[in-house]
């Protein structure tokens, strides 16, 4: 990648993940900490930096630029977003900065409540609104696209014994590929796992992972992550647009009105 503009022919030989995070339910809830001691963004981290071809860093609310300064997001193949109680707090120079690399092929994986993070709205042009209950109940996250890369190695469906419910209607635009519905205990269904492309970047959402309980943990969410990381990294090369094409570097001789030849 050179100056956030353009992106190799062929495939990276090493991915550069950054992974976001507010990183306040943490350090104010004990529960949580207990469940993520050094942050939901350094249990990803840990993850991830298993694979042998993945370069990760993260980034925090709090850090200079907010974590995200350009040098960075220019050096970053895929972004996780992880955010709930401060989405306020992110700056719209660093929402328009996010955009702009998700348009010039930059992966976005945006988790759990992310979905209403200003990034996630503006990418989307929609409210991203959607109904919640938090009563610490069974989750089945089935496989709806079973020939989808991102599923790779799940089965039927991930069950999880305690989730927050997320349901129907959730105010996105339909995705270009619907990967995973839950089903909750209580009987809602919801959307949980979906990609869209915004200009040459692609996006995956996904639902599970609410702070109070332990859910990137667990094997099967952390595969289904692993494998968005490999199927959001930039693809090929971003177009060269805008730019005025001249009429002497037209491929074809252009005949004018008159009979004018160009």
């Amino acid at each position: 990648m050179s100056g956030g503009t353009t992106l190799s022919a062929t495939m990276p030989a090493s991915f550069r993940i950054t992974i976001w995070n507010e990183f306040v339910h943490e350090r104010q809830n004990p529960a949580v900490a207990e469940i993520y001691p050094k942050g939901i963004h350094q249990a990803l981290a840990d993850m991830l930096s298993l694979q042998s071809d993945f370069t990760v860093r993260t980034a925090t609310l709090d850090e200079p630029d907010q974590g995200l300064p350009p040098e960075v997001l220019d050096n970053t193949d895929v972004l996780l977003w992880w955010g709930h109680a401060a989405h306020d707090a992110v700056s719209d120079e660093l929402v328009t900065r996010v955009q702009q690399r998700v348009l010039a092929g930059m992966g976005l994986i945006v988790l759990h409540s992310g979905h209403f993070s200003k990034v996630f709205k503006k990418l989307m042009g929609t409210t991203c609104a959607l109904c919640w209950r938090e009563a610490g109940e069974r989750e089945r996250v089935w496989k709806v696209n079973p020939g989808h890369p991102i599923t790779a190695g799940i089965g039927d469906c991930i069950e999880i014994e305690q989730s927050e419910m997320y349901g129907e209607p959730f105010g996105i635009p339909t995705p270009d590929e619907l990967i995973f519905v839950s089903w909750f205990q209580g009987g809602e269904v919801f959307r949980s796992g979906a990609t869209w492309t915004r200009g040459s970047g692609r996006i995956f959402y996904f639902s599970p992972g609410h702070e109070v309980y332990p859910i990137y943990h667990l094997p099967d969410i952390q595969r289904v992550i692993t494998n968005a990381v490999r199927w959001a990294q930039p693809q090929g090369e971003v177009a060269n647009v805008p730019r005025h094409v001249p009429v002497e570097q037209a491929r074809e001789k252009i005949v004018a009105r008159g009979g004018t030849v160009h």
